[in-house]
């Protein structure tokens, strides 16, 4: 997961696709795999001038493999970096199970963890290079379900109406969103990297702190996550779309989610209310900003004629030739616009003015999209029939 993602974007950079980082130049991205050869590997440590080491093992046969995976490899990394010289700066991928106290308590992966650090470590007071070495949280992005993420395993169960099974909805996770481990991969390039220490319960900044972190973390519990995703779930046919403030969790596992939906479930139906007229479709449903729908006119057609006390409406014909018409109902006051999808335009419907909207073309539709600031409650309308 973190190596697909990063190489990717880390090409985006080196494309210049990504001019988000300045800072960055990436001129070659040397590719090194579990099915790579030793002569790559070899040719890389002699190029390389950042070398990111995120392999690992985490699920192995046999307990004795966690430390062949964890710590047996990037000892083959370091001896060959030091056999071609090279002083670049490198990064470990490690994990907070590597405290071998506290909440995570003891166990061989943890071990194996904690033995690469310090092989890393004692390789750059040894060899006079920069180490990072990070003690991520738990993960989360797009990996194989039912392996080592309970998130991913959610998130695929739901998009694939599959069962699945949460122990304690109580039990809270940390979790640290790949899109966030890239930017802090990207501060890292850049010298901007954050230090910390650990004290075994909570990961404390520290400008001299021995390990380096990416902060942007979010801890919520399995009941939360599950909450959310069965709200996704039922977006296509409830239309409402959870609340997703920027940077929020819901945010990114709103996107998370979407990268587990089957091809069939990219598309979905939509409601139309159709008669002679045309034909009225409500898009995208929001808790707190209202609704979003399109609307449809016949040539000729004159839609609307109603006025609202406090709801408030915003047409954009995006297709087609109108005309809208406003009359405010207590002074009389008219004004008219002239709309088409050669030139868009947002126009505000206001509360206490009676509204229409004309197809002037013989020929064509009159499209317009509709934004309301709130969803249609047929017990409490307020929308009241007056011809303008």
């Amino acid at each position: 997961m973190v190596g697909t993602a990063l190489v990717n974007n880390l090409k985006n950079i080196r494309d210049h696709k990504n001019n988000t980082r300045p800072g960055i130049v990436v001129d070659e991205i040397y590719e090194y795999d579990i099915d790579s050869t030793k002569s790559e590997l070899a040719e890389y440590c002699s190029k390389a001038d950042f070398v990111f080491n995120l392999a690992g093992v985490n699920r192995p046969e046999h307990p004795e493999d966690f430390m062949k995976g964890n710590f047996g490899f990037a000892s083959e990394l370091l001896e060959t970096l030091k056999q071609y010289g090279n002083k670049a700066t490198i990064m470990l991928s490690s994990s907070v199970q590597a405290t071998l106290s506290g909440r995570f308590g003891d166990s061989e992966y943890g071990r194996s963890k904690k033995a690469g650090e310090e092989l890393f470590f004692d390789y750059g007071r040894e060899c006079g290079v920069k180490v990072a070495v990070y003690r991520f949280p738990n993960l989360m992005g797009h990996s194989r379900p039912k392996y080592n993420s309970a998130v991913s395993t959610f998130c695929w169960a739901v998009a694939h109406d599959e069962p699945f099974t949460v122990n304690d909805r109580n039990t809270e996770l940390e979790l640290l969103y790949i899109d966030d481990l890239i930017e802090g991969m990207y501060d890292l390039l850049e010298g901007k990297e954050q230090h910390c220490e650990f004290d075994g319960v909570e990961t404390v900044l520290k400008s001299d702190g021995r390990y380096c972190c990416v902060p942007l973390t979010h801890k919520v519990t399995l009941g939360q996550i599950v909450v959310l995703l069965e709200e996704f779930k039922a977006q296509p046919s409830t239309l409402l779309m959870p609340k997703m403030p920027e940077g929020s969790f819901a945010k990114k596992l709103y996107s998370l989610y979407l990268t587990y939906l089957p091809t069939d479930k990219f598309k979905y139906a939509l409601k139309m209310n159709v008669d002679e007229r045309g034909s009225f479709t409500e898009l995208v449903h929001t808790e707190d900003c209202g609704q979003v729908s399109v609307n449809i006119s016949k040539p000729g057609i004159t839609k609307g004629q109603h006025w609202h006390n406090s709801k408030w409406e915003l047409f954009i014909v995006v297709a087609g030739h109108g005309l809208i018409q406003e009359r405010n109902i207590n002074t009389g006051e008219t004004v008219e616009f002239e709309v088409s999808g050669d030139k868009i335009e947002a126009v505000h419907m206001i509360p206490g003015w009676t509204h229409n909207i004309i197809n002037l073309s013989d020929t064509e539709d009159l499209i317009t999209v509709m934004t309301c600031n709130e969803v249609f409650d047929p017990g409490r309308p307020d929308t009241f029939r007056e011809p303008v």
